[in-house]
Formats: C-alpha cells, structure tokens, sequence
C-alpha cells in the first residue's frame, strides 16, 4: 500500500507539472497579448512598461520559472479586470460554489443509491422500465435548458421561488436566502440523480449474481439484511469513482447553472472572466480545477480499499 501511494503521489506531481507547462504555453499565445489586459486605449509606452515590469521581454525559460515560483508561494496572479488577486477572488466565490453542487450532490446520492438498488432488485419490471426512461431525460436534457424550464414554471408562472441564487457577498449571506437556493440546487439535482442511479443500478446488478450474495442468502439472512450489508457496500464503488472525478466540477463549480442563475460563484466568476478577457482568472481557475481533478482521482483510489475489502494493492 505503501508503495502504491507514493507512486500515485508521484504520478499526480508529473501531472500537476504538465499542466503548469500547459497552462503556462496556453497564456503566452493567447490573442491579444498585454493590450487585452490594458485596453484597447493603452499606450505603446504603457505597453512597454507591462511587459518588462511582468518579465515578458524575458526568454520563455526564465518566464516558466518565474512563474512556477509564484504558484509555488500560492500567487495566482492579478486580475486587472477587477482589480484584485485572483487569491482573493476564488477565496471569496470557491466556497459559493463548494456549498451549491455540495449540497445538490448530497441530496442526489441520498435519492439516487436507494433507487438504483431498487432498479436493480426489481429489474426488468415496469418500476424499472419507467424509472430508467425518467433517467436517461433527465441526463440528455441540456442543464441551461432545465434551469430555463423551473424559472419559467416555479418563478414566472408560479411565482414561489426567486428566477437568481442568493446575491449576498459573503458566504453567509447564502443562508439568508434559503428559497434562492431552491431552483439551483434542483437543476443540479436532476442532473445528478439521473447519472449516479444509472451507474449505481448497473453495479447492483452485477453484485446480484455474485456468490457472497448467494451465500448470504443461503446462510438465511432476510432481503434487507442483505441489501444493506453486502449489496449497498459492494455496488458504492461506482459512485466513489464518479465522485472523485466530480471533485473538480465542486470547484470549478456549474457554471452553466451559475450562469442561467446569475449565482454568484466560482463557475460564473469563470464565465465572466471569458467574456471580458481577464487571462489572470482563466488561467488561475484552470490551474485550481486541474490540481483538484488529480486529487480527486488520487483519493477515489485510495477509498477504493476501504469501501471494498477484496481490493489490495501491490
């Protein structure tokens, strides 16, 4: 095991690595250059002093490691859209969004395992029919066009919950708004639930025909017990595989739905940066986002032995 996580550990420092030389090449052929972060009225003179007093006259080489010193010291740049590090900027949205997919993940995984264990104990039966049809549209339906949808019905037409998450600037302003938070979290929801029951009943199912299933069964345990002692255990492996890999989506956070909701998060704090050319937060967003997907994958490994005792690792 030992070994196994220092060479994982290693794994995951090479990529990191790759994705800094990557990141890096990425915001030096970027169009626009020093002008697009000074404006289209920056002088030649303004221009002359951006780019030496940021090294950009630098050769490339030197540039790389002065940029690699920076994240090293945890410096993400300086957005001169806003004025501000972008430190400060994803230190303030990160946790907006951490809290938004957090939860709307919580509440899918609690609706979305005990129905996928219910598919796959009550397979190929109309339940089963009905309920993987609901499934596969609530995945292939496009997350704007969902949000779109429960405005217009539970905001326009009903008017019970607020077309926008919670404007509030800090964290706790999220929890000041609770009804805000409604039609957010429920587009995440749907989403959600549709993908982690399709992968949770197909686990299911092959855990059914297993002998430690018949052996449980034989020894005279009743249906329940062995649902939520052996089956539940078995087929989470799935979900934990699906979750490390969204740990990157917490903190990049849905920005699709951030947008449509104006909620004022990681992910539309990313689609602003876009639209405006603010490179310092492209690149610092990218670099948070990558780091957290190698961490994800690293600790859905490591997880792996603890859900499942038949896993070891040599």
């Amino acid at each position: 095991m030992t070994a196994y996580l220092a060479r994982r550990v290693g794994q995951a420092l090479i990529v990191i690595i790759g994705v800094s030389i990557a990141v890096f090449v990425l915001s030096r052929i970027l169009p626009g250059g020093p002008r697009a972060i000074l404006g289209a009225r920056a002088t030649p003179q303004q221009v002359h002093t951006f780019i030496v007093q940021n090294g950009l006259n630098k050769p490339l080489v030197v540039q790389y490691g002065v940029f690699l010193k920076l994240l090293l010291q945890g410096n993400l740049g300086y957005s001169y859209h806003y004025n501000q590090s972008v430190n400060s900027l994803l230190a303030s949205d990160l946790p907006k969004s951490a809290i938004l997919v957090g939860l709307s993940t919580l509440i899918a995984l609690a609706i979305a395992v005990p129905l996928g264990i219910m598919q796959a104990v009550r397979r190929y039966t109309l339940l089963d029919y009905t309920l993987t049809g609901a499934s596969f549209v609530g995945y292939s339906m496009p997350t704007f066009w969902l949000g779109t949808l429960l405005i217009a019905w539970f905001s326009i037409d009903l008017h019970i919950f607020p077309s926008e998450g919670p404007q509030s600037g800090g964290v706790a302003g999220i929890f000041t708004h609770p009804t805000a938070m409604v039609l957010p979290v429920a587009t995440l929801v749907v989403v959600n639930v549709a993908l982690f029951s399709r992968y949770m009943r197909s686990s299911a199912i092959e855990s059914l025909v297993q002998d430690f299933i018949r052996t449980a069964r034989s020894k005279g345990l009743s249906e329940r017990a062995v649902i939520t002692n052996h089956l539940l255990r078995n087929s989470l492996i799935p979900i934990v595989t699906l979750l490390g890999v969204s740990l990157p989506y917490i903190f990049s956070g849905a920005l699709i739905t951030e947008s449509v909701f104006n909620y004022p998060g990681m992910g539309l704090l990313f689609w602003n940066a876009a639209q405006v050319k603010d490179y310092a937060v492209l690149i610092g967003g990218t670099l948070v986002v990558s780091v957290a997907a190698v961490l994800g994958s690293l600790a859905a490994d490591l997880i792996y032995a603890a859900i499942d005792p038949r896993v070891r690792y040599r």
